[in-house]
């Protein structure tokens, strides 16, 4: 985990403000953690907002609000639309001309990467997908804190990433990977005898592999806990996010894929636990509310007071747990296959998903087809090997790119997309 280089304590008042680059501001993460920057002024300041470019507007309103020094858009055409978004909300805001300082805009494919190494203590990357690599990449070159709520960065990048991550660097934002790197304070990593992931099952839970044909878009974004955005959620309801996790977490805390382990818990309180060698087992519960581990991604490793509601404990409460139905979620035992194979295997499974997700999301594909496709996607890239790109030789970032690419065509072709 991080050396958040804060040589005061933050229960000093005057300690100096955490200064902050959210990526992603306009999406989920960003908004809880600017949520969380907006309830704690003296805490952290806003250095660059950094967003797709979809919701101008949002962005221009977030600008106005935390005053960054820099905002960027990915899409390049979004530029002159976010200048005019700005002038028209400080203008609704009342604003004459002058009362705000105008932050430097940059717009186009490399302009969200160039923020992440914008000078600053923390950058939040919130992007979604695997177009958070070059940002995750840049962070770190830069030196900054990585507080990474995009896995898929880590995951496609794996080796890559870890190799130009200096010790502690990286702190997950993931609500399961914070709980294990809170519990893991409780021992050496040479105590640990396995990590476990909690996984609420999502919309689906309890349904056999047949019950789930059929399955609409609509019924699968109705995610029962969690608040989150589109992809992540549809990722939750065929347990693909699980996947992924595991990875992550074997990434992140060098621990072998087969003591990581994955259990049901409908109540999302208990976020993931680590069992230790002398048998006991430490778990960190809380609401499900992700503004919990974005404030402690931002302050590790310090606690930000009143960050999320905790729980009531003049209550009664019931929380369980059930083993995972790999039958009817084949999505985890998969990714643990992926990450067994290593190389480039993860970034092909993280491809394919995007594209069955975009897919079944314009019903193209049916619910049960997208780990269907991700399979022999990922099949195709382990009998081609030497001929499908990124299979041979040592891992690059050419090699990882060449593999997202092939697996994106190879899946595109395979659900009928253009």
């Amino acid at each position: 985990m991080a050396d958040n280089g804060r040589v005061m304590s933050p229960s000093n008042p005057d300690a100096p403000a955490r200064e902050l680059v959210v990526l992603g501001s306009t999406g989920s993460i960003g908004t809880q953690a600017l949520d969380v920057v907006r309830r704690n002024p003296g805490r952290f300041r806003v250095a660059g907002l950094a967003a797709g470019g979809g919701r101008v507007g949002l962005l221009a309103e977030q600008a106005l609000e935390f005053r960054p020094e820099v905002v960027a858009v990915a899409k390049a055409s979004a530029a002159q639309e976010l200048q005019l978004a700005f002038y028209a909300e400080a203008k609704r805001r009342g604003y004459a001309s002058g009362d705000y300082p105008i932050p430097k805009i940059v717009a186009g494919p490399d302009a969200v990467a160039e923020t992440a190494a914008w000078p600053c203590d923390v950058v939040l990357n919130g992007v979604t997908g695997a177009l958070g690599l070059a940002s995750t990449l840049a962070a770190l070159d830069a030196g900054r804190t990585l507080a990474l709520a995009n896995k898929e960065s880590l995951i496609v990048g794996g080796p890559l990433v870890k190799g130009r991550a200096r010790p502690g660097q990286i702190v997950p934002v993931d609500s399961e990977h914070s709980a294990l790197a809170q519990c893991l304070r409780g021992g050496t990593a040479g105590e640990v005898r396995r990590l476990v992931l909690t996984a609420s099952g999502g919309p689906f839970r309890g349904r056999s592999r047949a019950e789930l044909t059929g399955v609409t878009p609509e019924e699968a974004l109705n995610h029962p806990t969690w608040d989150m955005g589109p992809v992540v959620t549809i990722n939750s309801a065929t347990l693909v996010n699980k996947g992924l996790e595991v990875i992550e977490a074997h990434l992140l805390f060098d621990v072998p894929m087969d003591r990581i382990e994955v259990m049901v818990h409908p109540q999302s309180v208990i976020h993931s636990m680590v069992e230790f060698t002398d048998g006991s087992t430490l778990a960190q519960a809380s609401p499900p509310d992700m503004r919990l581990p974005i404030a402690l991604g931002m302050d590790w490793p310090d606690r930000v007071p009143d960050a999320a509601p905790g729980l009531d404990w003049t209550k009664a409460h019931t929380w369980e747990l059930f083993p995972l139905d790999g039958d009817a979620f084949p999505a985890v035992a998969l990714a643990r296959r992926a990450g067994e194979l290593g190389g480039t295997f993860p970034a092909v499974y993280n491809a394919a998903n995007e594209e069955c997700v975009d897919a079944f999301r314009a019903g193209r594909l049916p619910f049960l087809g997208i780990v269907d496709t991700i399979a022999r996607v990922v099949d195709e890239h382990a009998t081609e090997e030497g001929e499908a790109p990124g299979t041979a030789g040592e891992l690059t970032l050419d090699g990882v790119l060449a593999a997202d690419g092939w697996a994106r065509i190879r899946t595109r072709e395979l659900t009928g997309t253009d």
